[in-house]
Parts: structure tokens; C-alpha cells; sequence
């Protein structure tokens, strides 16, 4: 009997030391696989336990679908695999492999949406993005804003410039989603915090100022300079007379070369021709831009003209402005 005790005890230590040591080894991949490139492995929702280990399997791991089903079953984490699409390096192991889909690591991409973008650079660059799904594509802009629950409202200037990192086989939708709330958090907090004195009369004005702001600036420490500029002429009653918005109503028909004709022809975005803001944005502002438009500096000056190094020369008057013109724009001392 003691023989019996001993014998079943020893199968069970092997057994047990043969678990340890399955559940931690590398699982080996089929053969023919290219060395190094993981395993791409897409788990779906309501997938089965016994539906993930065939899919670890058909995913191209060369493993036993049943062992690998039975240590799902036995670690008592099999309701806590996520769905989603996973990479799984090659020489993963049962236990590491169980513990992403337990987490919900899945294989993550990113993209960059950049401060000063129109929204046409935005789709041009959810367009390139790896592993996203184009569900925008054939949408007008106008389509997207109703799928996004906003319509009516122009795309241009509504989402933040970020980078958003997504699972492989999102929806681009999904990104410009996140991009729309977070632009919506962001103008929020800035609007909260606008001068008391500001002429601005809704968080959407203080938006399209903020993309205005940040198409002129050529050096951040100027924005709230820049800001103030057109704070004043709001409040007096001056042309905002920014190149920035009459390139943006030229649209198309801007060749890169803003000639004088330009600034004589009317459209919505002409500050030249027309008072006050243009109607929307004209691209995305960042979170600086943001609290510029909100807390322009205080300043006199009612002009501004590029230095050409990036930075402005700000003027009070229009004779200060004129001599700033020559200078640094038609290099007359």
C-alpha cells in the first residue's frame, strides 16, 4: 500500500513539474512561418474557450488545442480573455499567452494628428494610417459630423491634435470619435478660464480665433501676442485682415502664392472684405492656441509682420507698422 502511495505520489510530482514546465516553455510555431514575425490572432466576441485555443492554433501555433483549452479552463481565467486582435511574439509561452488576452493587450497602432491641420489633412492621414478601417471613406465631411452625432456642425477645427493609438481593425471613426471629445474637453476648459473682458461671445467663436492664432504663429512664445492683435481689432471693430483665412476660403484654387486680387475677393473667409470672425475654424488648434484666444495678452498693438526667422514685430500704429513692413519684408532700412 505504501508502494501504491509512493508510486501515485511520484506521477503526480511529474505531473505536476511537467505542467510547470509546459506552461512556461516557449510554444513552438508551425513550420514555414517567417523567424520573429508574430502571430497575428484575431479573437472575437462570445469566441468560446475552446474557440480561442483553436484560433492560438490556427494563428499559426503548433501546440495541442486541448491542452491548451484545459490550462484556459483550470487557471480559472477563461471568462476574462478579451476579444480583440492580438500579436503574439513566437516564443510566447501558455501562461504569457493566457495573461495578454486576460489583460486585453491588443496589438496597438498610433496616429498623429498634427496642431494647424485642416480637416482634409486629418482623413488624408487616417487614410495612411496602418490597420485602420476606412469606414469614412465615400462620407462628405458633412456625413461624418451626423455619424459622429454632431450634425450641422463643420468638421474643420472640432478635433484635438494628438496622437490616438488604436487596435488594429478600428474603425477610423472610432479615432475621430476620441479626437472630437477630447477638442470638446479642451475648448471647455479654456472657454472656463477667458478673460472677463474678452469680446468673444461663445466657446465656438473662441475656437475659430484659437485656429486663426494658430496658423500665424511662427513661434509659440508669440501666440498670445498674436492673440491680443486680434482681440484689439474684435473689439474696435477692425478688418481682421489674416492671410490664413483667405488662403482657407480660396481652397483649391490657392496655388501657394497669395496675390492681390486675393485679398480683394470676396468669400466667407475673407477677413480682408468682411468684419468680424470667419464662419468656422480653419484648422485644428492645439491646447495653446486654445488659452491664447481665451487670455490674449495685453497689449496696444494692432499689427503684426513676420520678422522672417519665425518670430513677429507687433505694432501699435499704422505708421510703426508700415516701417516694419519695409524692414523685415522688403528689406528697406
Amino acid at each position: 500500500m505504501r508502494r501504491l502511495l509512493a508510486l501515485v505520489l511520484l506521477i503526480v510530482i511529474v505531473a505536476g513539474a511537467a505542467a510547470a514546465w509546459w506552461l512556461q516553455a516557449p510554444m513552438p510555431v508551425r513550420a514555414g512561418l517567417p523567424a520573429d514575425q508574430p502571430l497575428e490572432l484575431e479573437i472575437e466576441h462570445g469566441t468560446t474557450p475552446r474557440g480561442v485555443a483553436r484560433a492560438v492554433v490556427q494563428a499559426g501555433m503548433d501546440t495541442d488545442v486541448r491542452l491548451l483549452f484545459l490550462w484556459f479552463r483550470l487557471s480559472g481565467q477563461s471568462r476574462e480573455i478579451k476579444a480583440g486582435n492580438y500579436e503574439i511574439p513566437q516564443g510566447t509561452s501558455p501562461y504569457a499567452l493566457l495573461q495578454k488576452l486576460a489583460r486585453g493587450e491588443e496589438a496597438l497602432r498610433a496616429v498623429t494628428l498634427v496642431e494647424g491641420w485642416t480637416f482634409r489633412q486629418v482623413r488624408q492621414a487616417l487614410a495612411r494610417a496602418e490597420q485602420l478601417k476606412p469606414d469614412t471613406q465615400g462620407l462628405s465631411d458633412a456625413d461624418i459630423m451626423v455619424r459622429l452625432d454632431r450634425a450641422g456642425v463643420a468638421a474643420e477645427g472640432r478635433f484635438f491634435p494628438d496622437t490616438y493609438t488604436y487596435a488594429k481593425g478600428s474603425s477610423d471613426l472610432a479615432v475621430l470619435r476620441r479626437a472630437l471629445h477630447a477638442m470638446d474637453r479642451r475648448l471647455e476648459a479654456a472657454w472656463a478660464q477667458r478673460a472677463p473682458d474678452t469680446p468673444l461671445k461663445s466657446a465656438d467663436q473662441a475656437l475659430i480665433l484659437a485656429s486663426i492664432v494658430e496658423k500665424e504663429t511662427g513661434r509659440a512664445q508669440d501666440r498670445a501676442e498674436i492673440a491680443g492683435v486680434f482681440t484689439n481689432r474684435l473689439r474696435t471693430g477692425m478688418l481682421l485682415q489674416t492671410d490664413p483665412t483667405v488662403i482657407y476660403g480660396l481652397g483649391d484654387k490657392f496655388d501657394g502664392n497669395l496675390r492681390r486680387r486675393d485679398l480683394t475677393t470676396d468669400t466667407p473667409y475673407n477677413t480682408y472684405t468682411r468684419a468680424g470672425l470667419p464662419p468656422t475654424p480653419i484648422a485644428m488648434p492645439g491646447k495653446a492656441a486654445l488659452l491664447a484666444a481665451v487670455q490674449p495678452a495685453a497689449t496696444r498693438a494692432l499689427y503684426f509682420v513676420a520678422r522672417g526667422d519665425g518670430t513677429s514685430h507687433f505694432s501699435a500704429t499704422l505708421d510703426e507698422h508700415n516701417r516694419a513692413v519695409n524692414r523685415y519684408q522688403r528689406g528697406q532700412k
